[in-house]
Parts: structure tokens; C-alpha cells; sequence
């Protein structure tokens, strides 16, 4: 006979059924992890975020855009490196306000602060919705439900914005606009990085229709934080993410085979290098391995901005670099939008996208 529930135990069960972890976290009962939120991570494979080895590359976007060739050239060297070594870096002196930033991240906590009646709406599971937030990936197919709610919004090619909060719209546009002026400029630093023409890249991608999202998640403070996970390791479908965060960490990358906390500079972009750019040099430049953390203390909000190709584009490995590298393609093709329904699927649950698309060995 199974031993009974505490008058505890049996809240934290039914409020662990909630439709967000924001109502879950909100609970004044809950004082552990619900079974299906439990995430075991390995304490070994941690690095030390502080050791030089560990500290992912700055990248001046103000010397990366500079007009004096010599500075310009010498960070977009860096920055190839930076792509080849880490697939991880962090932009200062991008331009884009502080406080445009902040605007941004509170805007987003002012959402799923929102009533759940109120959220409804937003809420679904097709894909490339305009406008969609939930929680977990999809509860249908999660094996561990995840410690974070997430907004996701279609910013480009077409902008879309809630109408609630007030005030979203004004600050999500002007944030889409500036983020993406950011991205562009990276995204042709890394073309010149490979020995190609600044809008090679852009221009293969069909850049000007490419996609752009939105993505805040809401990371609630837990009662066990060793035992959720945010985000478990994954990597991103695009070409390349940027990501802001309030003042509270939780950005861990794989790097060497240990897991490293990322401490940002205030007011910096973390930008990542994401699948497609990792297909397009055949392997030069890799799509790292991250994950969310969660923590004890209070609520972290990140916003990722995921760039990628025009959804009709299919990604292959530049003819040029393979030429240049005397390789062969390591990759088949498939559209932007072939590639994200893969990720969303379940044959891509904790496993390698890539690793569906790689040329199988003769």
C-alpha cells in the first residue's frame, strides 16, 4: 500500500498540473519540485567561470563597424575566432540603449504578470503563430517539464506585438529594429571573418526576408533550483541568437566539455552562433550547446532574438568554403522551416538537429 500524501505534498501535486510555472512558483505551498519538473544535473561537469579559459570573447561591435580598416579587421579576426572556439561571444558598445533594454525585459515581466485569463489567448502549439506563450517545449512530449514560461513573438519579416501590456508594441518595435540592425552588422563581420564578401551570407539567406523572434522566458525563482531545469542543453535553430537578461545569471554553455556560467557585461548583447550558420561553414563555426539554470533567489527574465534564413531557404554548406577548404558538403539540404519543425518534433528531443541532416559516412 503506497504510503499517503502530506496535506502539502497533495498541493504541490495539483498545483504542479498548473498551465504556467508562474502559478505553480506563486504558490505559497510549495516547498519542492514537483516529480515532473525533476532534472538531474551532473555537479562534475561544471567549470569555473572566473578561469580565463572559461571567459567567452568580447567582441567591440564599435571597432567591428569602425571606419579605420585596421581596427575593423583585426575584431572581425576575433570574431571568426571567437565563432570557431566558442560558437559564444559577448557585443559591447552596440549602440542600442541601456535603457531601451530594460524597457524591453520589463515589458515582458509586465506580460506574465498578467492574469492567466488574460494569457489565454496567446496560447498554442502551431509552430510559427505570430504570436504564441506557454510553458515547457511541448507538455505533450517533454519528459521533464521545464522551470520557465515563454512569450514568443514574430518580429520580422512582419512585425507583430501584443496589445497587452500596454505599451509592448512601442517598445518591442523599436527593440526588433535596433536588435536587428545589430545582428546584420554581425552576421557581415562573419562573412568577411570566412574570406567572403560582407553580404554573401545575407544575400545567400535572403536575409531581408528572414525570420526574426521575440522569445522572453520567465525563470521563477525555485525551492530546489539543483533539481529543475530552465532550458535543458539545446541549440539554436538560426544563424545567430542575441540574448539580454536582467541582473539575474542563469546562461550556462558547454565549453571543453564543462558546463560554464556566462556573466555578461551590463547592457551587452550574448550572441550565439546558431544551426544554420554552423551548416553553412560545414563545421568551421559551431552551434554550441547551452541551457537555463534556475535559482532560489528570485525571477530571471532573458529575451532571445533568434535571426535566422527566410523560411523558404534551404541552408547548404558554402561552395566557396568547401572549394577554399578542398572539403566535401557535410550536410544535406532543407529549408529554414523543414528545420524548425524538425527541432520541435520528437525525434529531435535532446538530440542533435544536425545530426539528421549530416552525410552519412561511405
Amino acid at each position: 500500500m503506497a504510503p499517503s500524501m502530506t496535506s502539502t505534498e497533495a498541493s504541490n501535486g495539483n498545483q504542479s498540473k498548473a498551465a504556467s510555472i508562474k502559478t505553480l512558483a506563486d504558490s505559497a505551498a510549495l516547498t519542492f519540485v514537483p516529480s515532473e519538473y525533476t532534472y538531474t544535473k551532473n555537479p562534475n561537469d561544471m567549470g569555473d567561470a572566473n578561469d580565463p579559459e572559461h571567459s567567452i570573447p568580447i567582441i567591440d561591435f564599435a571597432l567591428l563597424t569602425s571606419a579605420y580598416p585596421d581596427q575593423r579587421a583585426q575584431m572581425i579576426q576575433k570574431l571568426g575566432r571567437a565563432c570557431q572556439e566558442w560558437g559564444f561571444f559577448q557585443v559591447i558598445n552596440h549602440g542600442v540603449p541601456e535603457s531601451l533594454m530594460e524597457a524591453m525585459v520589463d515589458a515582458c515581466q509586465r506580460f506574465f504578470e498578467l492574469p492567466e485569463e488574460e494569457k489565454k489567448e496567446f496560447q498554442t502549439r502551431n509552430l510559427l503563430d505570430p504570436i504564441k506563450c506557454g510553458t515547457s517545449f511541448n507538455v505533450a512530449i517533454d519528459k521533464v517539464r521545464l522551470w520557465r514560461d515563454y512569450l514568443k513573438v514574430i518580429a520580422h519579416p512582419e512585425f507583430n506585438s501584443l496589445y497587452k501590456p500596454a505599451g509592448y508594441g512601442e517598445v518591442s518595435l523599436e527593440f526588433s529594429k535596433r536588435t536587428r540592425a545589430v545582428a546584420t552588422e554581425i552576421l557581415s563581420g562573419i562573412s568577411e571573418s570566412l574570406g567572403l564578401e560582407a553580404d554573401y551570407i545575407a544575400k545567400a539567406m535572403n536575409w531581408d526576408r528572414g525570420l526574426q523572434i521575440l522569445a522572453a522566458n520567465y525563470y521563477p525563482a525555485c525551492p530546489q533550483p539543483d533539481l529543475a531545469i530552465g532550458i535543458p542543453p539545446h541549440t539554436d535553430h538560426g544563424l545567430v541568437t542575441l540574448l539580454i537578461q536582467n541582473d539575474m545569471c542563469g546562461l550556462e554553455v558547454k565549453h571543453n566539455d564543462k558546463w560554464v556560467l556566462v556573466n555578461s557585461a551590463p547592457g551587452s548583447f550574448i550572441v550565439n552562433v546558431g544551426d544554420q550558420m554552423q551548416i553553412l561553414t560545414n563545421d568551421k563555426y559551431k552551434s554550441i550547446w547551452h541551457r537555463a539554470t534556475v535559482n532560489n533567489t528570485a525571477t530571471r527574465i532573458s529575451i532571445a532574438v533568434p535571426h535566422g534564413p527566410a523560411l523558404d531557404t534551404p541552408t547548404l554548406p558554402i561552395p566557396e568554403l568547401l572549394e577554399k577548404e578542398g572539403e566535401t558538403a557535410k550536410y544535406i539540404g532543407m529549408t529554414y522551416e523543414k528545420f524548425m519543425e524538425l527541432q520541435a518534433s520528437p525525434a529531435a528531443y535532446m538530440v542533435p538537429c544536425l545530426d539528421h541532416l549530416r552525410v552519412k559516412d561511405n
